[in-house]
């Protein structure tokens, strides 16, 4: 059952994103459209849509023209297959440019990537993953792929570590399921040993993903404590093959250097 299938309009849904307050069926349905274009890239026919949202095809149908003409969904030559529309870059980048801690993170990442050569992450906690929110690129040629909008586990990521870390055992047992995600044959797949490892991160002030969530790939990261627990953190991608004990150490004091000031730079916010 989809979380549309929740909703009745004034009769109140099941909570969700509302809260606990009234939804809306066809904003709800409208909302999870768009998730479903954003979290597949591509054109998809329609078949294919209804199956995952469980909508009736004939209500769908209506739905995805009605998207289509207002540019929030866009459709092929063929006009049967359909996929996410530029008006929902348009509200990405409004979100962004809006955003006070993006704003005021732009010249600390700057320095983060000059002093560190490496790709530099600042992301935000939404739910069970976290999204980039900005990213300087590596200054060699052996360098991650990453973009903006990206979103990935919290449990796979030293972002995610790292945010998790602000959070109680007992909010990250509420957060997460038992069993978690295999993304990589190294990520941590028991949520009790992952909450053991985030005791370790409160510790040492900085998380590391081990080639969790892409093989060859070691990340370190740090919380922006301006808020608790904290939504934002930034971090510090790397190759393991040109990883070692001295850059390591660098990096992580690059990390430190970075969350203080730009915890400064957040205070007002």
């Amino acid at each position: 059952m989809s979380a549309a299938d929740t909703g009745s309009g004034a009769g109140g849904g099941s909570g969700g994103a509302s809260g606990g307050g009234a939804q809306v069926k066809s904003a709800v349905r409208t909302v999870e459209l768009l998730e479903y274009f954003a979290g597949r890239p591509g054109m998809h026919a329609l078949a294919s849509v209804q199956e995952a949202v469980g909508y009736p095809k004939s209500s769908l149908y209506m739905l995805l023209r009605t998207l289509v003409e207002l540019g929030w969904v866009e459709t092929d030559a063929t006009g049967t297959r359909y996929g996410i529309g530029v008006r929902a870059l348009l509200v990405g980048t409004s979100y962004l440019d809006g955003d006070e801690v993006v704003a005021a993170a732009r010249p600390t990442l700057d320095r983060l990537a000059d002093d560190t050569t490496e790709t530099i992450h600042l992301a935000r906690l939404d739910g069970v993953n976290v999204v980039y929110l900005a990213t300087r690129q590596s200054q060699h040629y052996l360098r991650p792929f990453t973009r903006v909008g990206r979103r990935l586990p919290v449990h796979s990521t030293a972002l995610g570590k790292a945010l998790l870390a602000t959070h109680t055992d007992d909010q990250v047992r509420q957060l997460l399921p038992e069993t978690l995600a295999r993304v990589t044959e190294h990520t941590i797949t028991d949520r009790e040993a992952l909450i053991e490892e985030l005791r370790a991160v409160r510790e040492q002030g900085y998380a590391v993903d081990r080639e969790e969530n892409t093989l060859g790939l070691r990340c370190f990261a740090v919380a922006i404590p301006y808020r608790t627990p904290a939504r934002d953190a930034i971090s510090c991608s790397v190759p393991v093959a040109r990883l070692t004990p001295g850059h390591e150490q660098l990096l992580k004091g690059a990390l430190f250097d970075a969350r203080d000031r730009l915890t400064l730079a957040t205070r007002r916010l």
